[in-house]
């Protein structure tokens, strides 16, 4: 996938609503890139397993997946997702359901990703359950979800209305457990230093700068708009240090074998 983002009047383009983060829309860049570069950093995983990406969005991300893995099955709630993704990405499965009950054989996949989803769901524990029943033996479960100490610091109740409930590094970690996986790893999404950089241009925060001009309706200033459309996955960094510190988590879940 290119580093230059599409048109924002591409034909294929889904509306930007706030529930998802789609291509091709220069103000949206930071946020398509910052959940793009999970998607890149898990491929080798991906490579020559059957996957199920389990709340596929816009469809990017299984589209990328298509690109190594030996058979890529999408999965959305929304019809309208569901029908962009078959005219776009013919490459994907794709198929409509719900994440509660997922319309998969036991067993029947190699790898669940979930990437940027689980915070939306009502019941986390239920989908989590469901990942660990469709997955085969040895199978692996790649999660990424916002960080609730720096996505809503302080708050009880998401800022993303979107949101049902965020998770910290141990709450992810307890649910994971608690479904019958292994987590292997825990990390998180972290500026580098060009977005470093950008925060302190921006006041002290790139990511409140974005806000506040979405918020308040009104053409965005030259320079914000061309700061966050140059924003590429190099930009990030995925790594296990300050993990209460990270932007987004980013973990991976075993199911190990029955003994």
């Amino acid at each position: 996938m290119s580093d230059t983002p599409a048109r924002a009047d591409d034909a294929h383009t889904l509306p930007l609503t706030g529930e998802r983060t789609v291509p091709g829309i220069a103000e949206e860049n930071y946020w398509f890139r910052r959940h793009e570069v999970v998607y890149r950093h898990f491929l080798a995983r991906c490579a020559g397993r059957t996957v199920l990406e389990a709340g596929a969005g816009e469809g990017y991300g299984a589209d990328m997946i298509a690109d190594v893995a030996n058979r890529v099955i999408g999965l959305d709630y929304d019809e309208s997702a569901v029908a962009h993704i078959r005219a776009r990405y013919p490459r994907v499965d794709m198929r409509q359901g719900n994440l509660a009950e997922l319309p998969l054989d036991a067993e029947s996949v190699e790898v669940v990703v979930n990437f940027q989803v689980i915070e939306h769901l009502w019941d986390q524990a239920q989908f989590l359950r469901e990942c660990h029943r469709v997955l085969a033996p040895g199978g692996e479960l790649l999660i990424s979800t916002p960080n609730r100490i720096t996505f809503s610091p302080g708050r009880d109740t998401p800022l993303n209305p979107f949101h049902t409930r965020e998770l910290n590094a141990a709450e992810l970690t307890e649910l994971l457990d608690e479904a019958g996986f292994r987590v292997e790893l825990v990390t998180g999404v972290h500026h580098g230093p060009a977005l470093r950089a950008l925060d302190a241009k921006h006041g002290g925060s790139f990511i409140d700068a974005q806000i506040e001009r979405a918020l308040a309706g009104e053409p965005w200033p030259d320079d914000l708009t061309a700061d966050v459309a140059a924003v590429s996955v190099d930009d990030f960094s995925i790594v296990p240090e300050n993990i209460d510190a990270s932007l987004d988590l980013v973990a991976v879940a075993v199911k190990d074998p029955a003994p």
